[in-house]
């Protein structure tokens, strides 16, 4: 195992969202929707966890045959975390026609981005960028929705995007506890499996109440 601090914590939050996306689709709701947006996202980055942390472990070699398969799944499953939060802001801010044009601009903007990364380029700046766009959006909606009910766990959502965003530019500026034993990666694993759980906080009082959006 070539990086095993990356391999397996990268395996710890492929773990962490399988859970949450299994207590999610158990969950009862009146809104099966955004419930399948949320176990998308927790799922979406999952798989992306899984196949990064293969890669980091097994194929750092750009001229292995699992590094060619891995690393471009492992951008793609991000885009689609990142087109789920598109679409779970939408839910939670807009009416049913406002939903369906943010998402389907949401979904082509995710095509252009897989061609990107099919065709072009397989930087993993491109992957973080089209992300965060995603959070940014997100934080947005959190932010309305915990002005309008002052519910805990809306504002530990709102800190958990946050937090991603400490652990993207940590990332970005290499950031870590040790260049062997924990790096950079590493550690933004290990905060991100905190503000995910955070957002699955949210997450679950969004399913469970009920609907915060604007009239």
């Amino acid at each position: 195992m070539t990086e095993p601090d990356v391999t397996l914590t990268d395996y710890g939050l492929a773990l962490e969202c399988a859970a949450f996306a299994v207590l999610l689709f158990r969950k009862a709701t009146a809104q099966p929707r955004l419930r399948r947006w949320f176990a998308l996202f927790f799922l979406s980055i999952g798989v992306a966890a899984l196949a990064g942390g293969t890669v980091h472990g097994f194929f750092l070699d750009v001229r292995t045959t699992g590094r060619a398969i891995l690393w471009p799944a492992t951008m793609i499953a991000l885009g689609s975390a990142a087109l789920s939060t598109w679409a779970i802001g939408a839910h939670i801010q807009f009416s049913l026609r406002v939903v369906r044009l943010i998402t389907l601009c949401a979904t082509l903007v995710f095509a252009v981005y897989c061609a990107l990364v099919l065709f072009v380029t397989r930087s993993f700046s491109l992957a973080i960028g089209h992300y965060l766009l995603g959070v940014f959006f997100l934080m947005i909606v959190f932010s309305l929705a915990y002005q309008r009910t002052r519910a805990r766990p809306v504002c530990l959502a709102l800190m958990g995007l946050l937090l991603t965003l400490v652990a993207s530019g940590l990332q970005q500026g290499r950031v870590g506890f040790h260049p062997i034993y924990f790096n950079h990666n590493a550690l933004y694993h290990l905060l991100q499996a905190v503000a995910l759980y955070l957002i699955f906080c949210g997450a679950r009082w969004f399913l469970a109440a009920p609907r915060v959006r604007e009239a």
